[in-house]
């Protein structure tokens, strides 16, 4: 199991050289990959080309670039140049956000997803093997009949050969459709105790084009506080993120989250807290998480605790684990960063 670093959403706390001085450490321990993230503030690509410059081994992940902010084609441009940048290293994770974001901020109707996934994807595939873009789908129509468009190509070629796309996927459907055309599947919220019924939905979607899962790369990031015994300090650092994600993270009739939890089996605890969080009681829900799922989904208290974790996790078939410390100063951060690595490598 190969590990990386989420250094998430942008300028939350931490300074662009405390982010920079978090990742080259990541690099020196011999993490994998770097992902970042976006939502409606600072944008993935650009803190990835930046980092690609002063980084020369870790790999480069987008954690995700929303698609409803980019056509496929400008998508597969700005990954081609990073792949470039970075001699390589490009790691191409894309999903299509939340209804909210993608109305609210990009002006995006959200529907039809599972099939314009499909067609970005393909798109994706084509652009970056540098065919002419010829497509004709229900969601992208390349070139668009009635006009002077005419069928282009990438002007330039990626490092690799072909390159690795990652799909952010929570709902069984979405899940299916990873484990049909993507190279490796972004859970958030991951408990490695249910991947075997969420992998179903992965074979479910290989099975419908005839391939395997060999190869393919579960991906998903895990919230990490290692204390030397105060467990229950551990578990309160998660739950403010926890809350939002189930309680506040899309609507009461949409929350992709939400529904994953009740999944897990807390059907009644996701409903509490999503009612205190939409209420506008944040702490209150923050408390009302159970420890029983802090537990499953994040890397919490002493090392023994965490190690054990991460077997669980390499154990279940995860291939790469985003780690992301839920701590607030660069120093504190590096410190997480490196006990993860320790521990890692006790994980057989």
């Amino acid at each position: 199991m190969k590990l990386g670093v989420h250094i998430g959403y942008w300028g939350l706390g931490l300074t662009s050289a405390d982010q920079l001085a978090i990742v080259q450490e990541a690099e020196r321990l011999g993490y994998d990959s770097v992902w970042t993230a976006e939502a409606y503030g600072s944008d993935a690509a650009t803190i990835l080309a930046w980092l690609a410059g002063q980084t020369s081994t870790i790999k480069l992940g987008s954690g995700i670039f929303q698609m409803p902010g980019r056509s496929a084609a400008m998508t597969a441009m700005t990954a081609a140049t990073i792949d470039q940048l970075s001699d390589g290293r490009m790691l191409l994770g894309i999903g299509s956000s939340g209804p909210q974001v993608s109305e609210g901020w990009h002006g995006v109707r959200f529907g039809k997803q599972i099939q314009r996934t499909r067609e970005y994807i393909e798109v994706l595939r084509i652009a970056l093997a540098r065919e002419r873009l010829e497509y004709h789908g229900e969601t992208i129509d390349l070139p668009l009949p009635d006009g002077p468009g005419k069928a282009l190509k990438l002007t330039i070629a990626p490092v690799q050969e072909r390159m690795p796309i990652y799909l952010a996927a929570i709902g069984p459907k979405n899940t299916a459709l990873a484990g049909e055309v993507a190279d490796g599947w972004m859970p958030t919220l991951l408990s490695p105790e249910h991947l075997p019924m969420l992998r179903e939905n992965l074979e479910e979607g290989a099975a419908r084009v005839g391939r395997t899962l060999d190869g393919f790369d579960i991906a998903p990031t895990v919230n990490v506080n290692i204390t030397e015994d105060d467990l229950d300090g551990a578990r309160d650092a998660m739950r403010p993120f926890i809350a939002l994600y189930i309680g506040g993270m899309g609507s009461r009739e949409k929350n992709f989250y939400n529904t994953l939890v009740q999944r897990y089996g807390f059907e009644d605890e996701a409903r509490e807290v999503q009612d205190l969080y939409l209420a506008g009681k944040k702490e209150e829900a923050a408390a009302a998480l159970p420890t029983e799922l802090i537990d499953l989904v994040s890397l919490v208290g002493p090392a023994d605790r965490v190690r054990d974790r991460l077997r669980a996790f390499k154990a279940a078939g995860v291939g790469t684990l985003g780690v992301s410390p839920m701590a607030w100063t660069r120093e504190e951060r590096i410190r997480q960063l490196r006990l993860v690595a320790e521990l890692a490598e006790d994980v057989v």
